[in-house]
């Protein structure tokens, strides 16, 4: 009756108090606030005590210290360790060893001996619940005030405190401070440093007991690929299309020292090092040293169609896709590779462009200039709305995802694929190489699982990686008019646009596409691949199907709401410390306007005004918060439309060109004709209309 009548309430008392009853209620609002442990009866009482312990930890008591090591990379020393590459005879490596490994080996090896020596390091222990402006003072202040305390002193405990909270105030105002002359310096990495130090905020990770034989678990199963499928004799299972003839022959792929330079340069200081040792930060300070030597390795690597073996080695990160991990395919395979080949990577990369971009297929929107999944739903919603405009007409939708796609890349396969589309045969071969003996390792947390040599996939974290299986499935197109295949890396959507209950055309391409996952090593993931009819017909089928009744937004804005509302707190932590507006500002760009914006395109213009409403109650809840003027969400809509709608117009090669058709004036775009408020409420419709306003 109790609980009945206190249905929020938890009670904590689980313990017997007399025999096996429980005669003692304790209850909050707090579920499993309290660990309730039976003690010894008071007196003559027949019952016994109970003893609640709070089941919350104090963080400093909850995790452990964590030791740091980092480099002290001054003025100073980065002219040191220039100085040191400066007067480096490169020549006597070159002269030392025997074939191309050793000599990539070696280079690294001595660049990351040159950094140990000259860049020092300090090691420094930092706490869970420690706070960038609390300072070494504060921490004797603080000792002072416990003294005190300890001491019973009334007078000295009241002075050691008052001194105490007027430092912990200007510690604050000063951090502040600091952080605005940083934001004015353009040193935004150090403010979003700050931002999150204030706020406390962090990335959830799930909590998961990890251990050597997960290690070891998870290395065998990011290899499970590896199949004697990787041997040329099954690149004959399907038959191969001719090459396509290129109007004129691809150019050499020639490394100079200046584009070394420039690419090493680009690299970000406070990126992890690959297992070579080479850190970003010293390609960085020392390009102009370093390109020389890295030059004449790069070209000697593509002139033998060989990558060196310390280049190959990689250490894999697992990464958590979800909250609550189920299995060893919850973790993401992120792999940390050689910075050096990264770099070499991007020269490589840019080159396969050239030649690739033009013949890869207009519906793959991954990795290619001016694409985006929103152009990739904004497209597939065109093709659906175009469709049901007409009486009868219905849509069948397969959403296919791949199982690990990047790792069931076939080396060998893809090689056929890439001379397919004219790629030089060095090339291709280089290719191969960078993809077959591949070391691998699994670092989880502080274990480390044995290597394995791997000869089948692509490592997620690569530069190439992407590119490679865009490319490797650019055969996989839709041969029928009424079906639209449409990709986004890994992720396929085929859309049968039905006329007259006519599904031959659809039935068939999934049946192509299956086999053509088959041939190409592809496994569907199941838990994944869903199909959905988009049926507006009031003759509904013998047997009905499950049916989605509410084809709203209102889930998906309720998500962002839900998320935008939860960030709104740390934007209020920020205004307790008093920082300027314009920092407040930026926070609100980007961590609440972010989320507010996401898929903006898709989604704004066929919301309800209800959910509209919520949205822009959260950014009057900023404005007043950040004390300045924020833009509406209308606002943000039309321009974003404006600038993306501009960007297409602008790419020919892109796939919704040709839906801005400019009229014999040419001032103003072709209406797009609509007999649907759903059509008329998508993007191109209300992009030609902004377009024209």
């Amino acid at each position: 009756k109790t609980l009945r009548e206190l249905p929020k309430y938890s009670q904590h008392v689980t313990c017997p108090t007399r025999d096996s009853n429980i005669l003692d209620h304790c209850y909050t609002t707090l579920r499993n606030a309290y660990h309730s442990v039976p003690r010894a009866a008071l007196g003559l009482s027949d019952h016994c005590l109970v003893h609640l312990i709070p089941t919350y930890r104090q963080k400093l008591k909850s995790a452990k210290p964590v030791v740091k090591t980092v480099r002290r990379w001054t003025n100073e020393t980065e002219r040191v360790l220039q100085a040191c590459f400066e007067w480096t005879d490169w020549s006597v490596f070159e002269a030392a060893a025997n074939d191309l490994d050793e000599l990539t080996e070696t280079v690294t090896s001595y660049i990351s001996f040159c950094e140990d020596i000259c860049i020092p390091s300090r090691t420094y222990l930092t706490y869970n619940n420690d706070k960038p402006w609390f300072t070494k003072k504060l921490k004797q202040l603080r000792q002072a005030k416990e003294d005190a305390y300890r001491n019973g002193g009334r007078v000295l405990y009241n002075q050691a405190r008052n001194t105490l909270n007027k430092e912990i105030r200007a510690a604050k105002k000063n951090y502040a401070k600091r952080l605005e002359d940083q934001f004015s310096s353009n040193d935004s990495v150090s403010v979003w440093k700050g931002l999150k130090a204030i706020t406390n905020y962090k990335t959830p990770s799930p909590s998961t007991e990890v251990n050597q034989r997960l290690a070891e678990e998870l290395n065998e199963f990011y290899c499970r690929f590896e199949s004697p499928h990787t041997h040329s004799d099954h690149l004959f299972s399907q038959p191969l299309t001719p090459p396509v003839t290129p109007l004129s022959p691809p150019p050499t792929l020639q490394i100079s020292e200046d584009e070394v330079c420039q690419v090493f340069r680009k690299n970000k200081r406070r990126k992890a090092p690959g297992p070579d040792g080479v850190t970003p930060a010293c390609l960085k300070t020392c390009a102009d040293q370093l390109a020389p030597i890295f030059s004449q390795i790069f070209n000697r690597s593509l002139e033998l169609c060989e990558v060196p073996s310390c280049f190959k080695r990689s250490t894999i990160i697992p990464i958590p896709k979800k909250p609550k991990i189920t299995g060893l395919n919850d973790y993401r395979p992120v792999a940390l590779t050689s910075v050096v080949m990264k770099s070499f990577e991007k020269l490589v990369l840019a080159y396969l462009k050239n030649i690739s971009g033009p013949l890869l297929d207009p519906l793959q929107f991954a990795y290619r200039a001016n694409r985006s999944v929103d152009d990739a739903v904004n497209m597939g919603l065109h093709f659906i709305l175009q469709h049901l405009d007409k009486t009868g007409n219905y849509e069948r939708i397969l959403f296919v995802d791949f199982s690990s796609a990047f790792n069931t890349i076939i080396p060998t396969l893809l090689h056929s694929k890439l001379a397919q589309l004219s790629v030089p045969s060095s090339i291709c071969q280089w290719i191969s190489s960078f993809l077959t003996d591949r070391q691998q390792l699994v670092r989880l947390g502080k274990f480390t699982s044995h290597s394995r040599t791997t000869s089948t996939g692509a490592p997620q974290g690569c530069v190439l990686s992407p590119l490679l299986f865009s490319l490797y499935t650019s055969d996989c197109t839709s041969k029928d008019t009424s079906v639209m295949l449409l990709t986004f890396a890994d992720d396929t959507t085929l859309i049968g646009l039905i006329n007259d209950g006519d599904e031959s055309a659809y039935r068939q391409e999934v049946k192509e596409l299956a086999v053509w996952c088959s041939h190409n090593n592809l496994e569907l993931n199941k838990l994944k691949t869903e199909e959905m009819t988009v049926d507006f017909r009031r003759n509904h089928p013998a047997l009905p199907p499950l049916n989605i009744i509410d084809s709203t937004w209102d889930n998906h804005i309720d998500l962002i709401v839900k998320k935008a509302q939860q960030r709104l707190y740390f934007l209020r932590q920020l205004r307790k410390f008093n920082l300027p507006n314009e920092l407040l500002k930026q926070f609100y760009s980007v961590i609440i306007e972010s989320v507010l914006c996401t898929s903006i395109t898709v989604w704004f213009s066929p919301a309800t005004k209800t959910d509209l409403r919520r949205l822009q109650r959260i950014v009057r809840t900023a404005e007043r918060i950040t004390g300045t003027t924020l833009p509406t969400l209308q606002d943000l809509y039309s321009s974003r439309v404006s600038k993306r709608a501009s960007k297409i117009i602008l790419d020919p090669l892109h796939p919704a060109h040709f839906l801005f058709e400019l009229l014999p004036s040419g001032r103003r775009f072709r209406a797009r004709t609509t007999k649907t408020a759903r059509h008329r409420k998508s993007f191109f419709p209300q992009a030609v209309y902004l377009m024209n306003s």
